[in-house]
């Protein structure tokens, strides 16, 4: 199973990093990250300068979708030529999007009735979208989910994980990243993170 970390230029390093390192602790289990890009190159919020591993064409291929936020995302969901690049496809792809990336997800018409999560400062531009922005790190339904907050990635990466491998694989991936001493209530955090999320409209 191979996992699109969407990259645009002006990213948060948080949301690409954080999601594909954590990912990547399950490659002999078939399931890998990789940062895709719409040019070779692509420079950070804070000048961080990375080489794409996939150009922004592999999104059509990948089984799951997880476009990372930035400080450039409207100027990504105004242009229509890149847009017109990702054909996402929620019927046979896990879709996940990290604060900002929201908005591309809105842009695409994927959201439809669905609340999403995002961050303060992109809290607006989600609203303005016509989409219910919740007080929550992470939702799901179905197919398609949104994190807020930079290291609400660590529920979207265990989100990926869980559907593709189980909940034991994604334990096992919390364990080994944990602050020392902190094992069992980080696992425990992301997995209930998850869990509420998308349990909350069964509730």
């Amino acid at each position: 199973m191979q996992v699109a970390v969407v990259t645009f230029d002006g990213f948060n390093e948080l949301d690409s990093f954080i999601a594909s390192a954590l990912i990547n602790r399950c490659r002999k289990d078939g399931l890998e990250a990789f940062v895709t890009t719409p040019t070779p190159v692509v420079t950070s919020m804070n000048g961080v300068e990375v080489t794409g591993q996939r150009p922004l064409e592999f999104v059509t291929e990948a089984d799951a979708v997880l476009i990372g936020s930035g400080v450039r995302t409207r100027d990504v969901v105004a242009d229509d030529t890149l847009i017109s690049r990702l054909p996402l496809d929620p019927a046979r792809q896990l879709i996940g999007a990290q604060c900002s990336g929201a908005l591309v997800l809105a842009r695409l018409g994927l959201l439809g009735a669905m609340p999403a999560c995002t961050d303060n400062k992109s809290r607006p531009y989600v609203e303005a979208c016509g989409v219910t922005v919740l007080d929550a790190p992470f939702h799901a339904e179905g197919n398609i989910a949104t994190a807020g907050g930079c290291l609400s990635s660590q529920y979207l990466a265990t989100w990926v994980i869980t559907r593709a491998l189980g909940e034991d694989a994604a334990r096992g991936v919390l364990d080994y990243v944990a602050p020392v001493g902190e094992n069992e209530a980080t696992i425990e955090r992301a997995l209930h993170a998850v869990r509420a999320g998308e349990a909350a409209l069964r509730g």
